[in-house]
């Protein structure tokens, strides 16, 4: 359901995070502000936002940026400078299935540098999406366990939050993955949660829909404490989707007194115009036309129980072959300046 391209979206990630490197005292200096722009009203590469109000790391060299740059040289200032409302936000890295401790060292050490903590999603649970635009996944639950063991190492002790597998808990609860996969997923998830969190400094997230979805949130609440809620931190909620932060903060409130008071984030995004018209479309979710970004990352979110507002979808990637758009996880230029010229910021 989510589309996220894992592994191809990112290629040549060692000389990608070898010219990150190079950037060395500009993100050693954790520098605020946005570089400004050249003479013909480019903007320059992001650097890091305030480590008080958004604490987590900005690619300098993502997708968005890359399409900055492609823009600027074109002569097309205008939409660089919209791309580059994407490009200056920190957006969560997906772990591909290649190369898992390669990327997640690379990120994380990236973060490191820059004085700032990695935000990865883990998105590789077996029969992952129930076949649909991100299907695939692990072959079996060792292979998994395998590809978790390489993030493990690569994230070593470096600050890091992870989302854990999105769709994974909502998928068993809306019966779209087949009964006889559900105790491996539970199992899975329950081992995963328990390897990230012995690690030193690294918080965890398990995906709990969103209130669109799942429209009752006690329906969750076997799932999230069958899957190792109780030593997450937390759960998160809106996933690469619009619902309105409204929305999925009374949700999450409602969540949180039925599992001990867990914390959560919202990913925020896309969801700046709210959900699209026509709720009732099974593909609502998918690439809905009229959106817009949301508000930015920040753990200034002025609600205790809401760790923080996270860009956890990549605005600009499809969310599948729908409405025109690429396939799950491409990097769609069309798309994403329509969700920057549509913010309110």
């Amino acid at each position: 359901m989510y589309g996220s391209l894992r592994g191809a979206v990112r290629p040549n990630l060692s000389t990608r995070l070898g010219a990150i490197s190079a950037l060395g005292v500009l993100l050693l200096a954790g520098c605020s502000s946005d570089g400004g722009e050249d003479e013909a009203g480019v903007p320059s590469k992001p650097s890091q936002r305030p480590k008080s109000v958004a604490p987590f790391w900005v690619n300098p060299d993502g997708n968005a940026a890359r399409q900055v740059s492609t823009y600027g040289k074109g002569g097309k200032a205008a939409d660089a400078r919209l791309v580059h409302k994407i490009a200056e936000q920190p957006v969560a890295e997906w772990i591909g299935v290649d190369d898992p401790e390669g990327e997640a060292r690379g990120f994380t050490e990236a973060a490191a540098k820059a004085d700032r903590a990695a935000l990865l999603v883990l998105y590789n649970i077996p029969h992952r999406d129930c076949g649909k635009y991100s299907q695939g996944g692990a072959s079996d639950g060792n292979a998994y366990r395998a590809w978790l063991d390489g993030v493990l190492k690569g994230i070593g002790d470096r600050e890091t939050t992870v989302v854990l597998e999105p769709d994974a808990l909502p998928h068993i609860e809306d019966k779209c993955t087949p009964q006889q996969f559900h105790e491996e997923r539970y199992a899975l998830l329950t081992e995963a949660v328990g390897k990230l969190k012995g690690l030193a400094h690294t918080k965890v997230y398990l995906d709990a829909g969103n209130p669109h979805w799942i429209k009752d949130p006690g329906r969750m609440v076997e799932p999230l404490k069958r899957a190792g809620i109780d030593r997450a931190d937390g759960f998160a909620l809106n996933i690469s989707n619009y619902q309105t932060t409204r929305e999925n903060t009374e949700y999450g409130k409602r969540l949180s007194a039925m599992v001990g008071g867990k914390h959560f984030v919202i990913d925020t995004s896309r969801n700046g115009n709210g959900p699209a018209p026509g709720g009732d479309d099974p593909e609502n979710w998918c690439n809905p036309r009229g959106r817009a970004l949301g508000t930015p990352p920040t753990v200034k979110t002025g609600d205790p129980q809401v760790d923080a507002y996270l860009w956890i979808k990549r605005p600009g990637e499809s969310d599948g072959s729908c409405k025109g758009g690429p396939k799950a996880g491409a990097w769609w230029p069309d798309y994403a300046l329509e969700l920057a010229r549509n913010a309110k910021k």
